[in-house]
């Protein structure tokens, strides 16, 4: 249920309140925090929560179950009643409270925040948040940090448990990055708050163990090249294992550039390859959404390795052969074709399931796909152009120019009230 969904007698003042507790427990409370605890007659929130304001619970303690959606249902079912919900820190930087938003208005919430662990972690260091890559890899892959492994940055990453902080410290030895400087601040707020610097090579030997809750801070040393070179599309073909099925750089640059992603974008990439072209549309913004389609298995594991490898473990994979694998998908904002150009029927499947004002970009190699980039213009216009590039190459004892296959790509932007193609 969205909170639009809600019924339309809501309580004259909020039902719902949400508390952020640090691991001092009650006493950093204010004092409405504190009567928001006591007067609920249902408290949810983590074993930690509850046991950390035992003594301020007078109602019914509840521990968050899994899934966490059955607790969701159990407390929507409470409406109207006094319940409060116990989290970490600040409910709505990757909390409790994002999700219940979804749920129930604001207008029928009360919310009390305490400082975030990246807030708590980045005072311990003097780092300033706005310039500080905030990550959480709580229940998420630990191959998210790839996407942030650029030379001089800070990363400030809040883990799962207390052997995150080594197997991060493997991750960057392993990436030329030994050098890196790696803080590791457990317990933040609590009794036993301890907090330890290593460079991550040191840290990688020691295969230290942590306590569950800890934050990790690293300042990025680089040495040669790592996971993610440069922050512009068209990173270098090197970075993706691929088997020469992989839209090159300087093209996937261009072809990025025309499927325009605008936050919270969906993408086709059908005929994925290497999944080249969806890996670095997701590595332009946390928001956009992409799927790689592709009907060979050895690819299709390909595919997944190289998302994980640039830290994008978010790309869906679909394998099978378009237009029959597009069954069932989302909505795309953008759709690439980088195989099957010359299939029409599959062509045409794209025209119908691209979002109004979407954008559609192929790539053509060969005459036959090329002419059938010619009749989707003839039918619907859009723009086409040849793309050619020619790069330096030995030529005897002397250099030359060496041309690489020139490529046809066809940009369609579907309009708001398309009707077919006729």
């Amino acid at each position: 249920m969205s909170p639009s969904d809600a019924p339309s007698d809501a309580a004259s003042e909020p039902w719902l309140a949400i508390v952020g507790i640090q691991e001092s427990g009650p006493e950093e409370l204010c004092d409405k925090a504190r009567e928001a605890i006591s007067r609920a007659s249902v408290v949810f929130g983590g074993s930690r929560h509850l046991a950390l304001t035992a003594t301020l619970i007078q109602g019914t303690p509840i521990a968050w179950p899994s899934p966490l959606s059955e607790g969701i249902d159990q407390l929507l079912a409470l409406r109207g009643q006094r319940v409060c919900v116990l989290a970490s820190g600040d409910p709505f930087h990757y909390g409790i409270g994002s999700t219940l938003s979804e749920h129930v208005p604001a207008s029928e919430m009360e919310v009390f925040p305490a400082p975030s662990a990246f807030s708590l972690a980045c005072a311990r260091l003097g780092w300033p948040l706005q310039k500080s890559r905030l990550l959480s890899l709580h229940g998420r892959a630990m191959s998210r940090l790839n996407g942030h492994l650029h030379h001089g940055v800070r990363i400030v990453a809040l883990t799962s448990d207390g052997d995150a902080p080594a197997l991060m410290a493997g991750m960057l030895t392993e990436r030329n990055m030994g050098e890196s400087r790696m803080t590791v601040l457990e317990a933040l707020g609590g009794p036993r708050e301890r907090i330890e610097s290593f460079t991550a090579q040191a840290l990688a030997r020691e295969e230290q163990a942590f306590d569950a809750l800890n934050v990790v801070a690293l300042e990025i040393v680089q040495h040669g090249e790592g996971a993610v070179a440069g922050l512009a599309p068209g990173r270098s073909d090197v970075l993706f294992e691929h088997d020469g099925q992989i839209t090159r750089r300087d093209i996937r640059a261009m072809t990025l550039a025309r499927l325009s992603p605008r936050p919270g974008d969906r993408l086709w990439d059908i005929g994925a390859g290497s999944g080249s072209v969806g890996i670095e549309w997701l590595l332009l913004d946390d928001s956009l959404e992409a799927v790689a389609i592709e009907r060979d298995e050895t690819r299709c594991q390909r595919i997944r390795r190289n998302a994980e490898t640039l830290g994008v473990p978010r790309l869906e994979i679909t394998p099978g052969e378009a237009p029959d694998a597009l069954d069932g998908l989302a909505t795309p904002q953008a759709i690439f074709v980088g195989g099957g150009v010359s299939n029409m029927t599959l062509m045409a499947r794209c025209f119908d399931a691209l979002a109004p004002g979407g954008r559609l970009v192929a790539n053509a190699v060969t005459l036959e796909s090329e002419l059938a980039l010619g009749e989707c213009h003839r039918l619907l216009g859009g723009e086409m152009m040849r793309l050619s590039l020619e790069q330096t190459a030995p030529l005897g004892s002397m250099i030359g120019w060496t041309p690489a296959r020139t490529i046809t790509q066809w940009v369609w932007t579907k309009p708001l009230d398309f009707q077919g193609v006729s």
